[in-house]
């Protein structure tokens, strides 16, 4: 099955008039000052914030904000960033539910927005409690769920409200995540290439399970790379990897043999005393000098997975493969997004600090390389197989 069968689009709805409720994901960083730190999750959901304004809806957004195990925060400071991309007044209630919120949606004209206050303040949002949907359900006249990010989950706004409305449809950055993921499902074009990074193998380990069974090969930086090395005996000194699951990671180096999967591991590394040094200095991954990590993959490696990728038709890429914060750190992953630019292959990117680093490269370099999610964890649970729950109720 396709991965749109069964779902209409924000273009099926009729919109004028309508109080169109958008459930969108605005879960974006914010500094101590309240200052939005990565606006690139609201710039995501204008097309389709665009689209119901252009065609007279009154448009009703809702989102969470900040992790369900801090104290919430307002939503103040991403209304004022939504109005500035968006060029027109964002109205912002103080509540998510209640008379507030409901006298601002009622005087809302054709082609205003508002923005609900952080659903974090109602623990009912992440129980997926019925009740709470039914007063959303009093705002709005059809539904969209455009926050891919959060379809993993059972939550209120994007599974029961769903379920209520009969209006309902898929926003265009969600409908691109399911298209662009479904290139990188067990229908893929092969060759097919992993590409995999990130910071521990056991958080890592659902994604390389997916790419030792559907890739011909598997190019392997990061921390998961300096585990799996250090699982072959090579004394990796000080880098970060877990010792804890040396055993797993045995594991899997038999499960790549036996599967006859190309699983390529650095062969030279960039090191330093620290990931913050300003430089590095490459050495062999069986030379790296006492007091010392490895925190980039070396040239030697940059140049191994350049040649991979440029033999596939699908790469799947899910992590960065350096301490890309830091510059003196980042080429590795650099140059191999340089590479998937160049290459025939289709790429699907995931994992949130590789998107950011194909953001800051620019548009037309992010362009080339494919499709970069923004769906977090529930691009992982739609990789794997998995059904995912906001989407399903989307569904008829």
């Amino acid at each position: 099955m396709a991965p749109l069968d069964g779902f209409r689009g924000i273009d099926d709805l009729t919109l004028s008039h309508q109080r169109l409720f958008i459930r969108v994901d605005f879960d974006v960083p914010l500094d101590d000052d309240g200052v939005v730190l990565s606006d690139r999750k609201v710039r995501l959901a204008l097309p389709t914030i665009q689209k119901a304004v252009k065609e007279g809806a009154r448009v009703v957004l809702a989102t969470h904000l900040g992790p369900a195990d801090a104290p919430p925060r307002s939503i103040e400071p991403v209304a004022a960033k939504l109005a500035e991309l968006l060029g027109q007044d964002v109205f912002l209630p103080d509540e998510c539910v209640g008379d507030a919120a409901r006298k601002v949606v009622a005087d809302l004209r054709e082609g205003q927005v508002c923005l609900l206050e952080n659903l974090r303040f109602l623990p009912e949002e992440s129980q997926g409690d019925e009740s709470l949907a039914r007063k959303l359900l009093g705002l709005c006249d059809a539904y969209v769920n455009d926050a891919f990010g959060v379809s993993h989950l059972s939550l209120a706004s994007t599974v029961a409200l769903a379920r209520l409305v009969k209006a309902r449809a898929l926003g265009y950055r969600a409908k691109a995540e399911l298209e662009g993921l479904g290139r990188a499902s067990s229908n893929a074009y092969k060759p097919f290439v992993g590409v995999l990074g990130g910071e521990s193998l056991s958080r890592s380990l659902p994604v390389l399970e997916v790419m030792l069974r559907r890739c011909e090969a598997v190019c392997v930086g990061g921390a998961v790379a300096n585990t799996l090395l250090a699982a072959r005996s090579v004394d990796m000194k000080e880098s970060k990897l877990e010792r804890e699951q040396l055993a797993l990671a045995r594991g899997l180096l038999t499960r790549a043999r036996d599967a006859k999967v190309e699983l390529l591991l650095p062969t030279d590394v960039l090191t330093s005393a620290s990931p913050f040094s300003a430089e590095g200095y490459a050495c062999g991954v069986g030379a790296v000098p006492a007091g010392s990590g490895a925190h980039d993959i070396g040239p030697r490696t940059l140049e191994a997975f350049r040649a991979r990728v440029q033999t596939a038709k699908t790469v799947l890429w899910h992590g960065a493969l350096g301490v890309v914060e830091n510059p003196a750190f980042s080429r590795g992953s650099a140059g191999v997004m340089q590479a998937l630019a160049e290459a025939p292959a289709f790429g699907v990117v995931t994992g949130e600090s590789v998107a950011e680093l194909c953001a800051a490269s620019g548009a037309e370099l992010e362009g080339s390389i494919g499709f970069v999610s923004a769906g977090g964890a529930a691009s992982l649970a739609f990789i794997e197989g998995k059904r995912l729950p906001g989407i399903e109720a989307l569904r008829g």
